[in-house]
């Protein structure tokens, strides 16, 4: 699985689980009692697109029973992969026939750390190493999935319940919201596009100056497959190197002689860590005055992938700190406000120099909640439904307009 995706979900049963933990502690309120969440649990996928083309769906993760990798079958069969092999070899195919235009279909989830990927047209190909599965990475021309018009979520379902998110991390593309029914029979939905959001996005990166529209991938007849994300822009070269430094420089500029508050944590205000920077490099203390770690000037690269320079270990300190850095580069909050991180969207992507492809996703998503970054779940923001007795997950594939 790719690093973005295994930092963010598969440990998001754990995490959150501990953020409502600590909720209901605080609330003193006890958890509700419910039966424990059944060894697969079904997942009703319905095509709203549109589209005349035959749908192959894949449920690949994860089994968190036994650690290893594999994928599920429609009844929710868990198949381990093969070896693979170097240089790599087919993988089974774990295709499942999809709805067709204005149908559904419902397979079921095994307890798994995962993705559920959807294809229009043609199938996937998938091809695994002596490591293990090969995800598609369309940034790469050569990729076989390049000109596959195809989309995944991404979920884990343990015994604390159902985790679903849509997801923008690498790329926009064909359009599809996500859901849990709750035992009440209600549902959760999010990552659904305004009306005429798939093209406002489109048009909205075509429409940005600095080569943000170089972002949009396309087929030799014209169709339009995805927009890359913004690291993968600057990867294949569709985005400049040079894209953030001026917010970056004017960010490192204000705090040589301004502190930077960061409280990580919502639940615990009393922690605080405050920024300065000094010969180049911004260094974070403790209430007590102890430098905890300290951060080199970010590249672009290092914030759209929130990598490298703003890596973010799974700790209690460095991990929470660059996180917020991380979010408060994209979102362009660092210049207006100096306590972090900035919790409200009102002040997101302000700046003439910002992370354009988070803001027009999140302008054209129906709750503006979106993952169009790695940490974009940094003050909730995120697509993220969630429920601890999940009786049903929901994809729907939703319309190009």
């Amino acid at each position: 699985m790719r690093k973005t995706f295994r930092r963010r979900l598969a440990a998001a049963g754990m995490a959150l689980a501990t953020v409502l933990g600590g909720t209901l502690l605080a609330t003193g309120t006890a958890p509700p009692a419910h039966a424990a969440v059944p060894a697969t649990i079904p997942l009703k996928i319905t095509n709203s697109s549109a589209r005349g083309d035959q749908v192959y769906i894949y449920n690949l993760g994860t089994e968190l029973s036994s650690g290893r990798q594999g994928w599920a079958d429609a009844n929710g069969t868990f198949h381990p992969w093969p070896a693979g092999g170097n240089p790599p070899t087919p993988a089974p195919d774990a295709s499942i026939p999809g709805p067709a235009a204005g149908q559904s279909t419902t397979i079921r989830m095994p307890k798994f750390s995962g993705r559920v990927y959807f294809s229009y047209g043609q199938k996937l190909v998938f091809k695994l190493t002596t490591g293990g599965l090969v995800q598609p990475a369309v940034q790469n021309p050569s990729d076989p999935n390049r000109n596959i018009l195809f989309n995944w979520s991404e979920y884990t379902l343990n015994d604390s319940g159902l985790w679903l998110n849509s997801t923008q991390v690498d790329m926009f593309s064909a359009p599809y919201s996500v859901g849990v029914q709750r035992p009440d029979g209600s549902t959760a939905t999010t990552g659904k596009l305004r009306a005429g959001g798939y093209n406002a996005v489109l048009n909205g990166l075509r429409s940005q100056s600095g080569g943000w529209g170089n972002l949009i991938q396309t087929r030799a007849d014209g169709t339009v497959l995805r927009a890359l994300s913004p690291l993968y822009g600057l990867e294949t070269g569709a985005l400049p190197a040079s894209v953030l430094d001026d917010y970056i420089n004017r960010v490192w500029q204000k705090y040589t002689s301004a502190t930077l508050t960061v409280t990580p944590f919502a639940d615990q205000p009393g922690t605080k860590y405050f920024g300065r920077v000094s010969g180049g490099v911004m260094r974070f203390t403790n209430s007590a005055g102890a430098v905890v770690t300290q951060f080199e000037k970010p590249d672009a690269s290092s914030i759209f992938g929130c990598h490298r320079k703003l890596d973010a270990p799974n700790d209690q300190v460095r991990g929470p700190i660059s996180r917020t850095l991380c979010a408060g580069f994209h979102r362009s909050t660092l210049l207006v406000n100096p306590n972090q991180p900035d919790a409200n969207a009102d002040n997101f992507y302000r700046d003439g120099v910002t992370n354009h492809y988070a803001r027009v996703i999140h302008s054209q998503m129906s709750d503006g909640k979106a993952y169009a970054f790695a940490f974009d779940d940094v003050g909730h923001h995120e697509s993220l439904v969630h429920d601890g007795d999940p009786r049903q997950a929901v994809i729907t594939l939703e319309p190009f307009n």
